[in-house]
């Protein structure tokens, strides 16, 4: 056998020999270390005598490391020593970031941005990212797979629902942040539709899981009514809640600036909105002439003043306006459900149209570009056939 000759291994040869040392030709040879059987490269440069591990066999079969050598043996052949170019290529590689430093840098970026309502936000992401997400906080961005994160997510799973959940999004959106900055490829392990779905009970499945209650919108009409009786700024405040849609909090901070009545517009700002994106509201012909009683009685920017006059509404003053109504077992939250289910069963209204009237960002490229464009002009008919629907009565 010459001393050029190549190829001179097989698999199956490889398999049946004990041999420390194996060569296959052309300067690749599979030798023995500490139990664990290397490719090596030997090969001379500038006249001096070198090897390069080319990887582990049970990772780098043998057809590889073929390949390894013949790209070594080409560098070699353009004046270049196959060494010193691997080691250069790995000091201009990018260091591998760690999910918890670049988790804690998005943080930091979205303070200093001001994207953010305020410190509350701040503190919750730190809290899950540097606790609840601590188990993959020192593996780097490229290497978290779905195992991790079901890994993280079990443990409050079903417990601490709403942490859960939330701590799911929080990594979404770290890692779809730390794909677009070309740190890991690929699917993002942590999204929940077509993914995690399929892997995790889903949240409303979940047994014991707590819901805010909601009147049957069968009910919604007679509620309506018992409520239009009811004296005091509280209940003019739930009915356009009702009638909007919208959140408690929504509602009970709004101030006149962002109502334009002759447009029958309502704009609560981003800080307001749970989602942290500003939100067009339809307003139907009933909340407006709400809206024009209580600017008629106006004391000062507040739609709906508290008790004090400088100051809004409190949460509970609307749920003691429900109670009154006769709703006892229901919440001003549930009603957001109760709209929900209506726009279903009775309006078919499209399900990206309801979400957008709902403010929520969800769903396929379809549903996402109506969040863009808010689809106003489709719900303006939707929240006043809504309206038709409450006062029926």
């Amino acid at each position: 056998m010459g001393i050029h000759t190549r190829n001179v291994l097989t698999v199956k040869s490889i398999g049946a020999s004990k041999s420390p040392k194996l060569r296959d030709g052309g300067g690749l040879w599979l030798v023995t270390k500490g139990g664990g059987r290397y490719w090596v490269f030997s090969y001379t440069y500038a006249g001096l005598r070198r090897e390069m591990g080319l990887g582990p066999l049970h990772t780098v079969g043998l057809a590889d490391a073929r390949d390894k050598a013949e790209n070594a043996r080409k560098l070699i052949r353009q004046g270049i020593d196959p060494l010193a170019a691997r080691e250069e290529e790995r000091a201009d590689a990018p260091k591998l970031m760690t999910f918890g430093e670049y988790a804690d840098a998005f943080v930091d970026a979205a303070v200093q941005a001001g994207r953010w309502r305020g410190a509350k936000t701040e503190a919750r992401w730190r809290n899950l990212i540097e606790n609840h997400a601590k188990p993959i906080r020192a593996k780097s961005l490229g290497s978290i797979k779905t195992k991790d994160v079901i890994a993280v997510l079990n443990p409050i799973w079903g417990l601490k629902q709403e942490t859960a959940e939330k701590l799911r999004e929080v990594i979404e959106r770290v890692l779809d942040a730390a794909k677009v900055e070309g740190h890991r490829v690929g699917d993002n392990p942590a999204a929940w539709r077509g993914h995690l779905e399929h892997l995790l009970h889903k949240p409303n499945e979940l047994v014991g899981a707590e819901h805010h209650a909601a009147l049957p919108h069968t009910e919604a009409a007679a509620f309506m009514k018992q409520l239009s009786e009811v004296r005091g700024v509280s209940a003019r405040a739930l009915e356009l809640c009702i009638l909007t849609a919208c959140r408690s909090g929504e509602v009970r901070f709004a101030i006149w600036p962002e109502f334009d009545l002759e447009k029958k517009t309502w704009l609560i700002p981003a800080i307001r909105m749970k989602g942290g994106k500003e939100h067009r509201v339809a307003l139907s012909d009933k909340a407006v002439e709400i809206l024009k009683s209580m600017k008629a009685q106006s004391v000062n920017e507040f739609v709906f003043s508290g008790v004090r006059d400088s100051k809004p509404l409190s949460n509970a003053s609307l749920a003691k306006a429900m109670r009154s109504a006769g709703g006892k077992d229901v919440t001003v939250h549930g009603f957001r459900s109760t709209f929900r289910d209506w726009a279903t069963e009775v309006a078919h209204a499209p399900r990206e149209i309801a979400e957008a009237a709902l403010a929520h960002v969800v769903g396929d490229a379809v549903e996402r570009s109506y969040a863009r464009s808010d689809a106003l002009d489709r719900r303006r008919k939707l929240m006043q056939d809504w309206a038709t629907y409450c006062c029926a009565l």
